[in-house]
């Protein structure tokens, strides 16, 4: 499963460019959807989000893609996805807390998600934009504790189109500079790597605090 995604990952750049050359508009709709599934799909935390937006911005610089029209449709996708996750969040409630570990849902990455809480507030929901698996049970959580929605969706706003925009124009101003651009692949595996560093750093932590309990 490692090595499947690891290839994916590498190779998201031909695969995303062949998209476009091939369906040409339609990219779109299908980047819409894939921003749109994993905000707002708490069984969907795995879509390479982060790495997507670059090369979303990298092939605008090259392809017919308009940079601007990109960005606004993407905000849009990631602000109603947060706002539908918040909406599940709501209607499942603290149900959610008795639920077993599945293929689709792990309680540990909302054990993460509730620790974002305790440590950055309300500002979780920004912050965790940047931060794959959280990103996705981020709103989730904050409907499940019935966060008042205007607040939610303030934070919410101003996470997406942060998050949007970042990434894509950072792909569209530097991903086409020769160096970066014969190293796309690695790239996009350096950005999933960075991403996850609070996640890793956060299980770490959990790890060593675990042991001074029990030791």
């Amino acid at each position: 499963m490692i090595t499947t995604l690891l290839y994916a990952l590498l190779s998201l750049d031909q695969t995303l460019a062949q998209f476009v050359a091939q369906y040409g508009q339609w990219v779109y709709v299908l980047l819409f959807a894939i921003i749109f599934i994993e905000t707002g799909l708490v069984v969907f935390p795995f879509l390479p989000g982060d790495s997507l937006l670059f090369l979303s911005g990298t092939l605008a610089a090259t392809t017919s893609l308009d940079i601007h029209l990109l960005a606004l449709l993407l905000s849009i996708a990631a602000v109603t996805g947060d706002s539908v996750n918040y909406a599940i969040g709501r209607k499942v409630g603290e149900r959610v807390y008795q639920w077993n570990d599945s293929r689709w849902y792990k309680k540990a990455y909302l054990t993460r998600t509730q620790k974002f809480y305790e440590k950055y507030g309300n500002l979780t929901i920004i912050i965790a934009r940047f931060v794959p698996i959280v990103r996705t049970f981020a709103p989730f959580l904050a409907g499940v504790v019935s966060m008042p929605y205007p607040r939610f969706l303030t934070y919410n706003v101003i996470g997406g189109i942060s998050w949007i925009c970042a990434l894509t124009y950072a792909g569209y101003f530097f991903g086409n500079i020769p160096v970066i651009k014969n190293n796309l692949s690695f790239i996009v595996l350096g950005i999933v790597i960075i991403s996850l560093i609070p996640i890793g750093v956060s299980f770490v932590k959990e790890r060593r605090s675990g042991g001074s309990s029990g030791g």
